[in-house]
């Protein structure tokens, strides 16, 4: 289940990303009192009360025949496209200008719900000046301060009220979801048109030829799958969205509704750090992970090609160790078949149960071999574990103290489950809770 999305949109130099920044707790998107610092869509993740979601920062929308500006707009235009609400952010001291009237009546052909925030109120008696954003047929203007944080609350829940109604998909119709991910042109399309034998989605070697994602569900040797192919991951100012409909944030929707995540390497150019920040995304996601060397067959090999190029990877991935590597060539199909048998076994460790008992005599044995460190003469005692949740594996640890739980005992506790219960491709996640003693 995605999460729903919220753009900000308005004329430059309005406040937008002084808003975003206040909405995603940090100082994301630069923030300069001159128009057009904001060029590129900028993407957040945003939580009010019980609501999580995306946050989608825009360069100004300004009608002009100015290249920038229009490629600003045209920014924007697709954040309108991706989101479910937008916050149009006014400037109250200026007042109501043309520019607004464009900007909202482009709004209303949206046909998307739209929260009307009046910015720069700092005082409550500047609220009067707010009345006249009535003409823009908009709804409810809300007079807001987003440099000192006063009516964000309100615009907010106006804002989580609008958001589509929850569609829940059934977690027991047995097919796995798998999504492929990369940077452009390390041929996700072909490898899905190899994977399902036909011509699924366009393949070229031009990098972006894939704009939008695309989900087939196909059965093989009795098992159910849902493949999904995205368009390739740039960095933030290389994505050019006028000629490329396509955003990192489809693709972070399309990690959210996979079970499984591919991320694809290009054999052939190596790796990058790009792709670290790519498989960055399905980690932190908590989804189950292969790594997929595509394009083996253009690589100039002897006998230690492959064991060397798995080291670098070992190396640039340390913190999804946990990921199988699987080497193949979709334009020629060498190894492709490998593919879904790893995942169906990710997939399974994704989703395995383990017996509270077992997990306590795997704790026992392991404070028994490597007792916890003491700290300051208070030692560590782990009284019992329970796994709570699965996709990924959740863990909680009753221990005296959570402080006393040092995060490298915890990593050698990771280590010993990995030991032995496998959990081969998927993260799994260690909590700690203090026990009451009596």
């Amino acid at each position: 289940m995605s999460k729903p999305t919220i753009a900000i949109v308005g004329r430059p130099n309005v406040g937008k990303s002084t808003l975003f920044n206040r909405i995603v707790g940090g100082r994301m998107a630069i923030v300069e009192d001159k128009p057009g610092v904001t060029r590129d869509r900028l993407y957040g993740n945003g939580t009010w009360l019980t609501h999580e979601f995306h946050v989608i920062d825009t360069g100004g929308i300004e009608l002009s025949d100015e290249p920038l500006l229009q490629q600003m707009r045209a920014q924007a235009e697709i954040a309108v496209d991706e989101s479910d609400v937008i916050l149009f952010i006014v400037d109250g001291k200026t007042g109501l200008t043309d520019a607004d009237e464009a900007v909202a009546q482009l709004l209303r052909r949206s046909s998307k719900p739209v929260v009307l925030g009046v910015n720069k109120l700092d005082h409550y008696k500047q609220r009067n000046q707010m009345y006249e954003f009535y003409s823009l047929g908009l709804g409810d203007p809300y007079a807001i301060s987003c440099a000192h944080g006063q009516g964000i609350g309100d615009l907010l829940d106006a804002a989580v009220s609008k958001f589509p109604a929850a569609e829940y998909e059934s977690d027991d119709d047995g097919a796995i979801r798998f999504a492929l991910i990369g940077r452009p042109n390390v041929g996700k399309s072909s490898l899905v048109n190899t994977i399902l034998g036909k011509q699924r989605v366009i393949v070229s070697d031009l990098a972006g030829t894939t704009r939008d994602a695309i989900d087939t569900p196909f059965t093989r040797d009795g098992q159910d799958y849902v493949i999904i192919d995205t368009a390739g991951i740039r960095r933030r100012g290389r994505v050019y969205e006028k000629t490329e409909k396509y955003s990192v944030l489809r693709a972070q929707r399309s990690i959210e509704e996979a079970d499984v995540v591919l991320v694809l390497i290009n054999g052939e150019e190596g790796i990058i750090e790009q792709d670290k920040k790519i498989a960055g995304y399905a980690h932190d996601a908590g989804r189950a992970l292969i790594i997929v060397v595509n394009k083996w067959d253009a690589v100039k090999k002897d006998g230690k090609t492959m064991h060397q190029f798995e080291k670098k990877i070992r190396e640039q991935f340390q913190f999804i160790d946990y990921a199988p590597i699987v080497f193949l060539s979709a334009l020629t199909g060498s190894r492709v078949d490998q593919i879904l048998p790893v995942i169906q076994q990710v997939a399974e460790n994704h989703s395995l149960r383990i017996q509270t008992s077992l997990l306590n005599d795997c704790i026992m044995d392991t404070v028994a071999m490597t007792p916890p460190p003491s700290d300051k003469g208070r030692r560590l005692k782990i009284y019992y574990v329970t796994e709570v949740a699965v996709r990924p594996p959740t863990f909680v640890l009753f221990v005296n103290d959570p402080e006393l739980l040092h995060f490298s005992y915890l990593r050698h506790i990771e280590n010993r489950f990995r030991d032995t219960f496998g959990f081969v491709g998927t993260p799994i996640k260690l909590l700690s809770r203090k026990k009451n003693e009596k």
